[in-house]
């Protein structure tokens, strides 16, 4: 019998947080909010606040806390501004999971504090276990706190291992969409637009995850995920471009058997199979039919168009602050490609040059990551600075 939780959204304006909202309205027996964060968009997380009356409400963007004090100084909620308060408040008593849907490398400190808080964890936010995999995973064994992963394909791969605990992983499968440049030349890529490249086939995302799969680093870094999530060698893990997005994810036995989780792509599923696991409830989402489906193809990527995958597998390998460098360097790319400062392509040359460019750490420790994420950030933007001034 599934107990009711008491649950903290992380990035709750933000497409996935939204999602789970309107998961957890349709179970109001199981699920009680009580904490809604939001980096700066008050409007909508005051509405939220009003909504589902958490007891606490925080806006990671202090210079927005006085409009948030305004719009809900009349209720009970309790307002709190910065991410430093963020990452305090996920430990309190009255929080049973957390689910951490901020954008980027955001996530880290509060997903490492609400672990030490003892609480299950929600993972949507791949970047902290792409910048501090290591040290998330040793957190989570030491405070015994389970990390249930929010990502349509993690969530594949963990429903395809429920039960197989005695039989040993050959390697998995990461399904990638393939994006709305798959077929692509790469003189193609040169001219690709903002505009376009926020246009994603199959799924609706934020603007910053769309650009992501759109380069295919989304899956570079779920790729690390992965890694992390399930102990995982490099060589273990294998991406394949299935642009139908039916089947989530692939595990492979020893014995050469391969096991599929299917289903329509739509994030809500995975969202509620993360808050319940192990139970599943009864939902009235749209069903998959072969009828719809009557083929479903498979390519491999492409690493010559779409050089971000093989840039994450490279940091993968090397390990230590290599993840954490090319996810800091990622984020300033695509941010400056948002404001077209550079070209599609030119995200991989600022990303890959700054993975050469920054100290190497093998074993860091949380303030090598922190010191690592600035010196890869501050290095970016002066890379870009540069192309736009060329």
């Amino acid at each position: 019998m599934l107990e009711k939780k008491r649950i903290a959204i992380l990035g709750s304006t933000g497409s996935i947080g939204t999602q789970a909202l309107e998961v957890v309205q349709q179970y109001p027996e199981y699920f009680d909010v009580k904490l809604l964060s939001a980096h700066s968009n008050v409007d909508l997380l005051a509405e939220q606040a009003r909504k589902y009356s958490p007891a606490s409400v925080v806006i990671c963007n202090e210079t927005r806390y006085e409009r948030l004090r305004d719009h809900l100084g009349n209720t009970s909620v309790k307002i709190y501004s910065g991410v430093n308060t963020l990452a305090e408040v996920v430990q309190s008593d009255y929080i049973d999971l957390v689910l951490v849907s901020l954008v980027g490398y955001a996530g880290l400190l509060p997903t490492i504090n609400a672990i030490k808080g003892g609480k299950e964890i929600a993972l949507a936010n791949k970047e902290t276990l792409v910048v501090a995999g290591d040290l998330v995973r040793s957190l989570s064994q030491r405070y015994q706190v389970p990390i249930y992963p929010v990502d349509s394909e993690h969530s594949a791969i963990y429903q395809c291992l429920i039960g197989e605990e005695n039989n040993k992983l050959e390697k998995i499968y990461l399904t990638a969409s393939g994006g709305p440049f798959r077929k692509f030349t790469r003189e193609e890529l040169k001219d690709v637009t903002t505009e376009q490249a926020l246009k994603h086939p199959n799924w609706s995302m934020g603007n910053k995850i769309t650009i992501d799969s759109a380069s295919l680093m989304n899956k570079g870094l779920e790729v690390i995920e992965a890694r992390w999530l399930f102990d995982l060698s490099p060589r273990q893990i294998d991406v394949i471009i299935h642009p139908q997005s039916v089947i989530h994810s692939i595990v492979q036995f020893e014995d050469g058997s391969m096991k599929a989780q299917m289903g329509l792509p739509d994030m809500k599923l995975p969202i509620l199979y993360a808050l319940t696991t192990p139970d599943r409830l009864k939902t009235n989402f749209e069903r998959f039919t072969f009828e719809n489906f009557t083929e479903l193809t498979f390519e491999k990527p492409d690493a010559e168009r779409f050089p971000n995958l093989f840039l994450a597998y490279e940091s993968m390998k090397s390990g230590g602050n290599m993840p954490c460098i090319l996810n800091a360097a990622n984020e300033v790319a695509v941010e400056a490609f948002l404001k077209n400062k550079i070209g599609f392509l030119e995200m991989s040359d600022v990303i890959e040059q700054t993975m050469h460019k920054i100290s190497y750490i093998r074993s860091p420790k949380l303030e090598d990551y922190m010191n690592s994420d600035e010196e890869a950030r501050v290095l970016a933007r002066s890379l870009i600075s540069k192309k736009v001034h060329d």
